[in-house]
């Protein structure tokens, strides 16, 4: 379980996000929500440590993040975010095979059992027949799957996604996002992912962060949009929320 107890985020002494109390826990899906420029990011990378939290604490089964070491966090944490990298002369399966550097030690070099974690990683994100292309030629959807194959050989109960989805095409989307979940469900993974495709997220989520400047609400989908916490949010001119058929329409006019 990864918990936030008085979590505030930001930069320096610019606050972003102020006193989230809230869980991750093992077996769900949870996407984030929110405004371009309202902090998901930055949430992301403070529970991640690439940014120090400005107060609060993020604690990972029962021990302050803080308190441990890069070592001991990269076989509780992967993280996927929405930079592209750009790698030359590697292989998807040497792509993934980095997953295993937190237990390959100075040299890197994989035994059989790492190479296994790799194949198994490649199968469970359907890549396997990817192994031998260069990463380099690879479309932006199935670049997207290397990079989740390489956070499962990684074997990190938690897994962190920064718009997961984007640069997709729809069909990909769809096919990412129920990828997420299976494993999520499948493996008993805490996956805490941002997005801005919310039709997706209400429908494959079973666990909704709805982000605002001063607050962060937390529910089910069908809880949301029953409290009218979806409707809070997705509602603006030309835009209407059904909360009975969790969707939006859009006024043409």
């Amino acid at each position: 379980m990864l918990e936030l107890r008085h979590l505030t985020t930001g930069y320096g002494n610019r606050v972003v996000t102020p006193d989230i109390n809230a869980s991750l826990v093992p077996g769900e899906l949870t996407s984030l929500l929110g405004p371009n420029g309202v902090g998901k990011s930055t949430l992301l990378r403070t529970l991640c440590t690439f940014l120090p939290p400005l107060r609060g604490d993020i604690i990972l089964d029962g021990k302050v993040v803080s308190s441990l070491s890069i070592a001991q966090l990269s076989k509780f944490i992967g993280v996927v975010l929405t930079e592209r990298p750009d790698v030359p002369n590697l292989t998807v399966r040497d792509m993934v095979g980095m997953g295993r550097s937190p237990y390959t030690g100075f040299w890197g070099r994989l035994n059989k059992i790492d190479e296994q974690y790799v194949t198994d990683a490649m199968q469970q994100s359907g890549i396997l027949a990817l192994e031998r292309r260069m990463f380099s030629t690879l479309s932006d959807g199935e670049r997207q799957k290397v990079m989740i194959a390489k956070v499962l050989a990684q074997q990190t109960p938690i897994i962190l996604l920064d718009e997961p989805t984007a640069f997709l095409d729809f069909p990909s989307k769809v096919e990412m996002m129920r990828l997420l979940r299976r494993l999520a469900h499948e493996m008993q993974k805490v996956i805490f992912l941002s997005t801005h495709d919310v039709e997706m997220a209400l429908q494959l989520s079973d666990r909704l962060w709805i982000m605002y400047p001063t607050e962060v609400i937390i529910g089910k989908p069908a809880e949301l949009s029953s409290s009218g916490e979806l409707s809070r949010f997705i509602h603006s001119d030309g835009i209407r929320f059904d909360p009975v058929l969790m969707s939006y329409k859009i006024d043409k006019r």
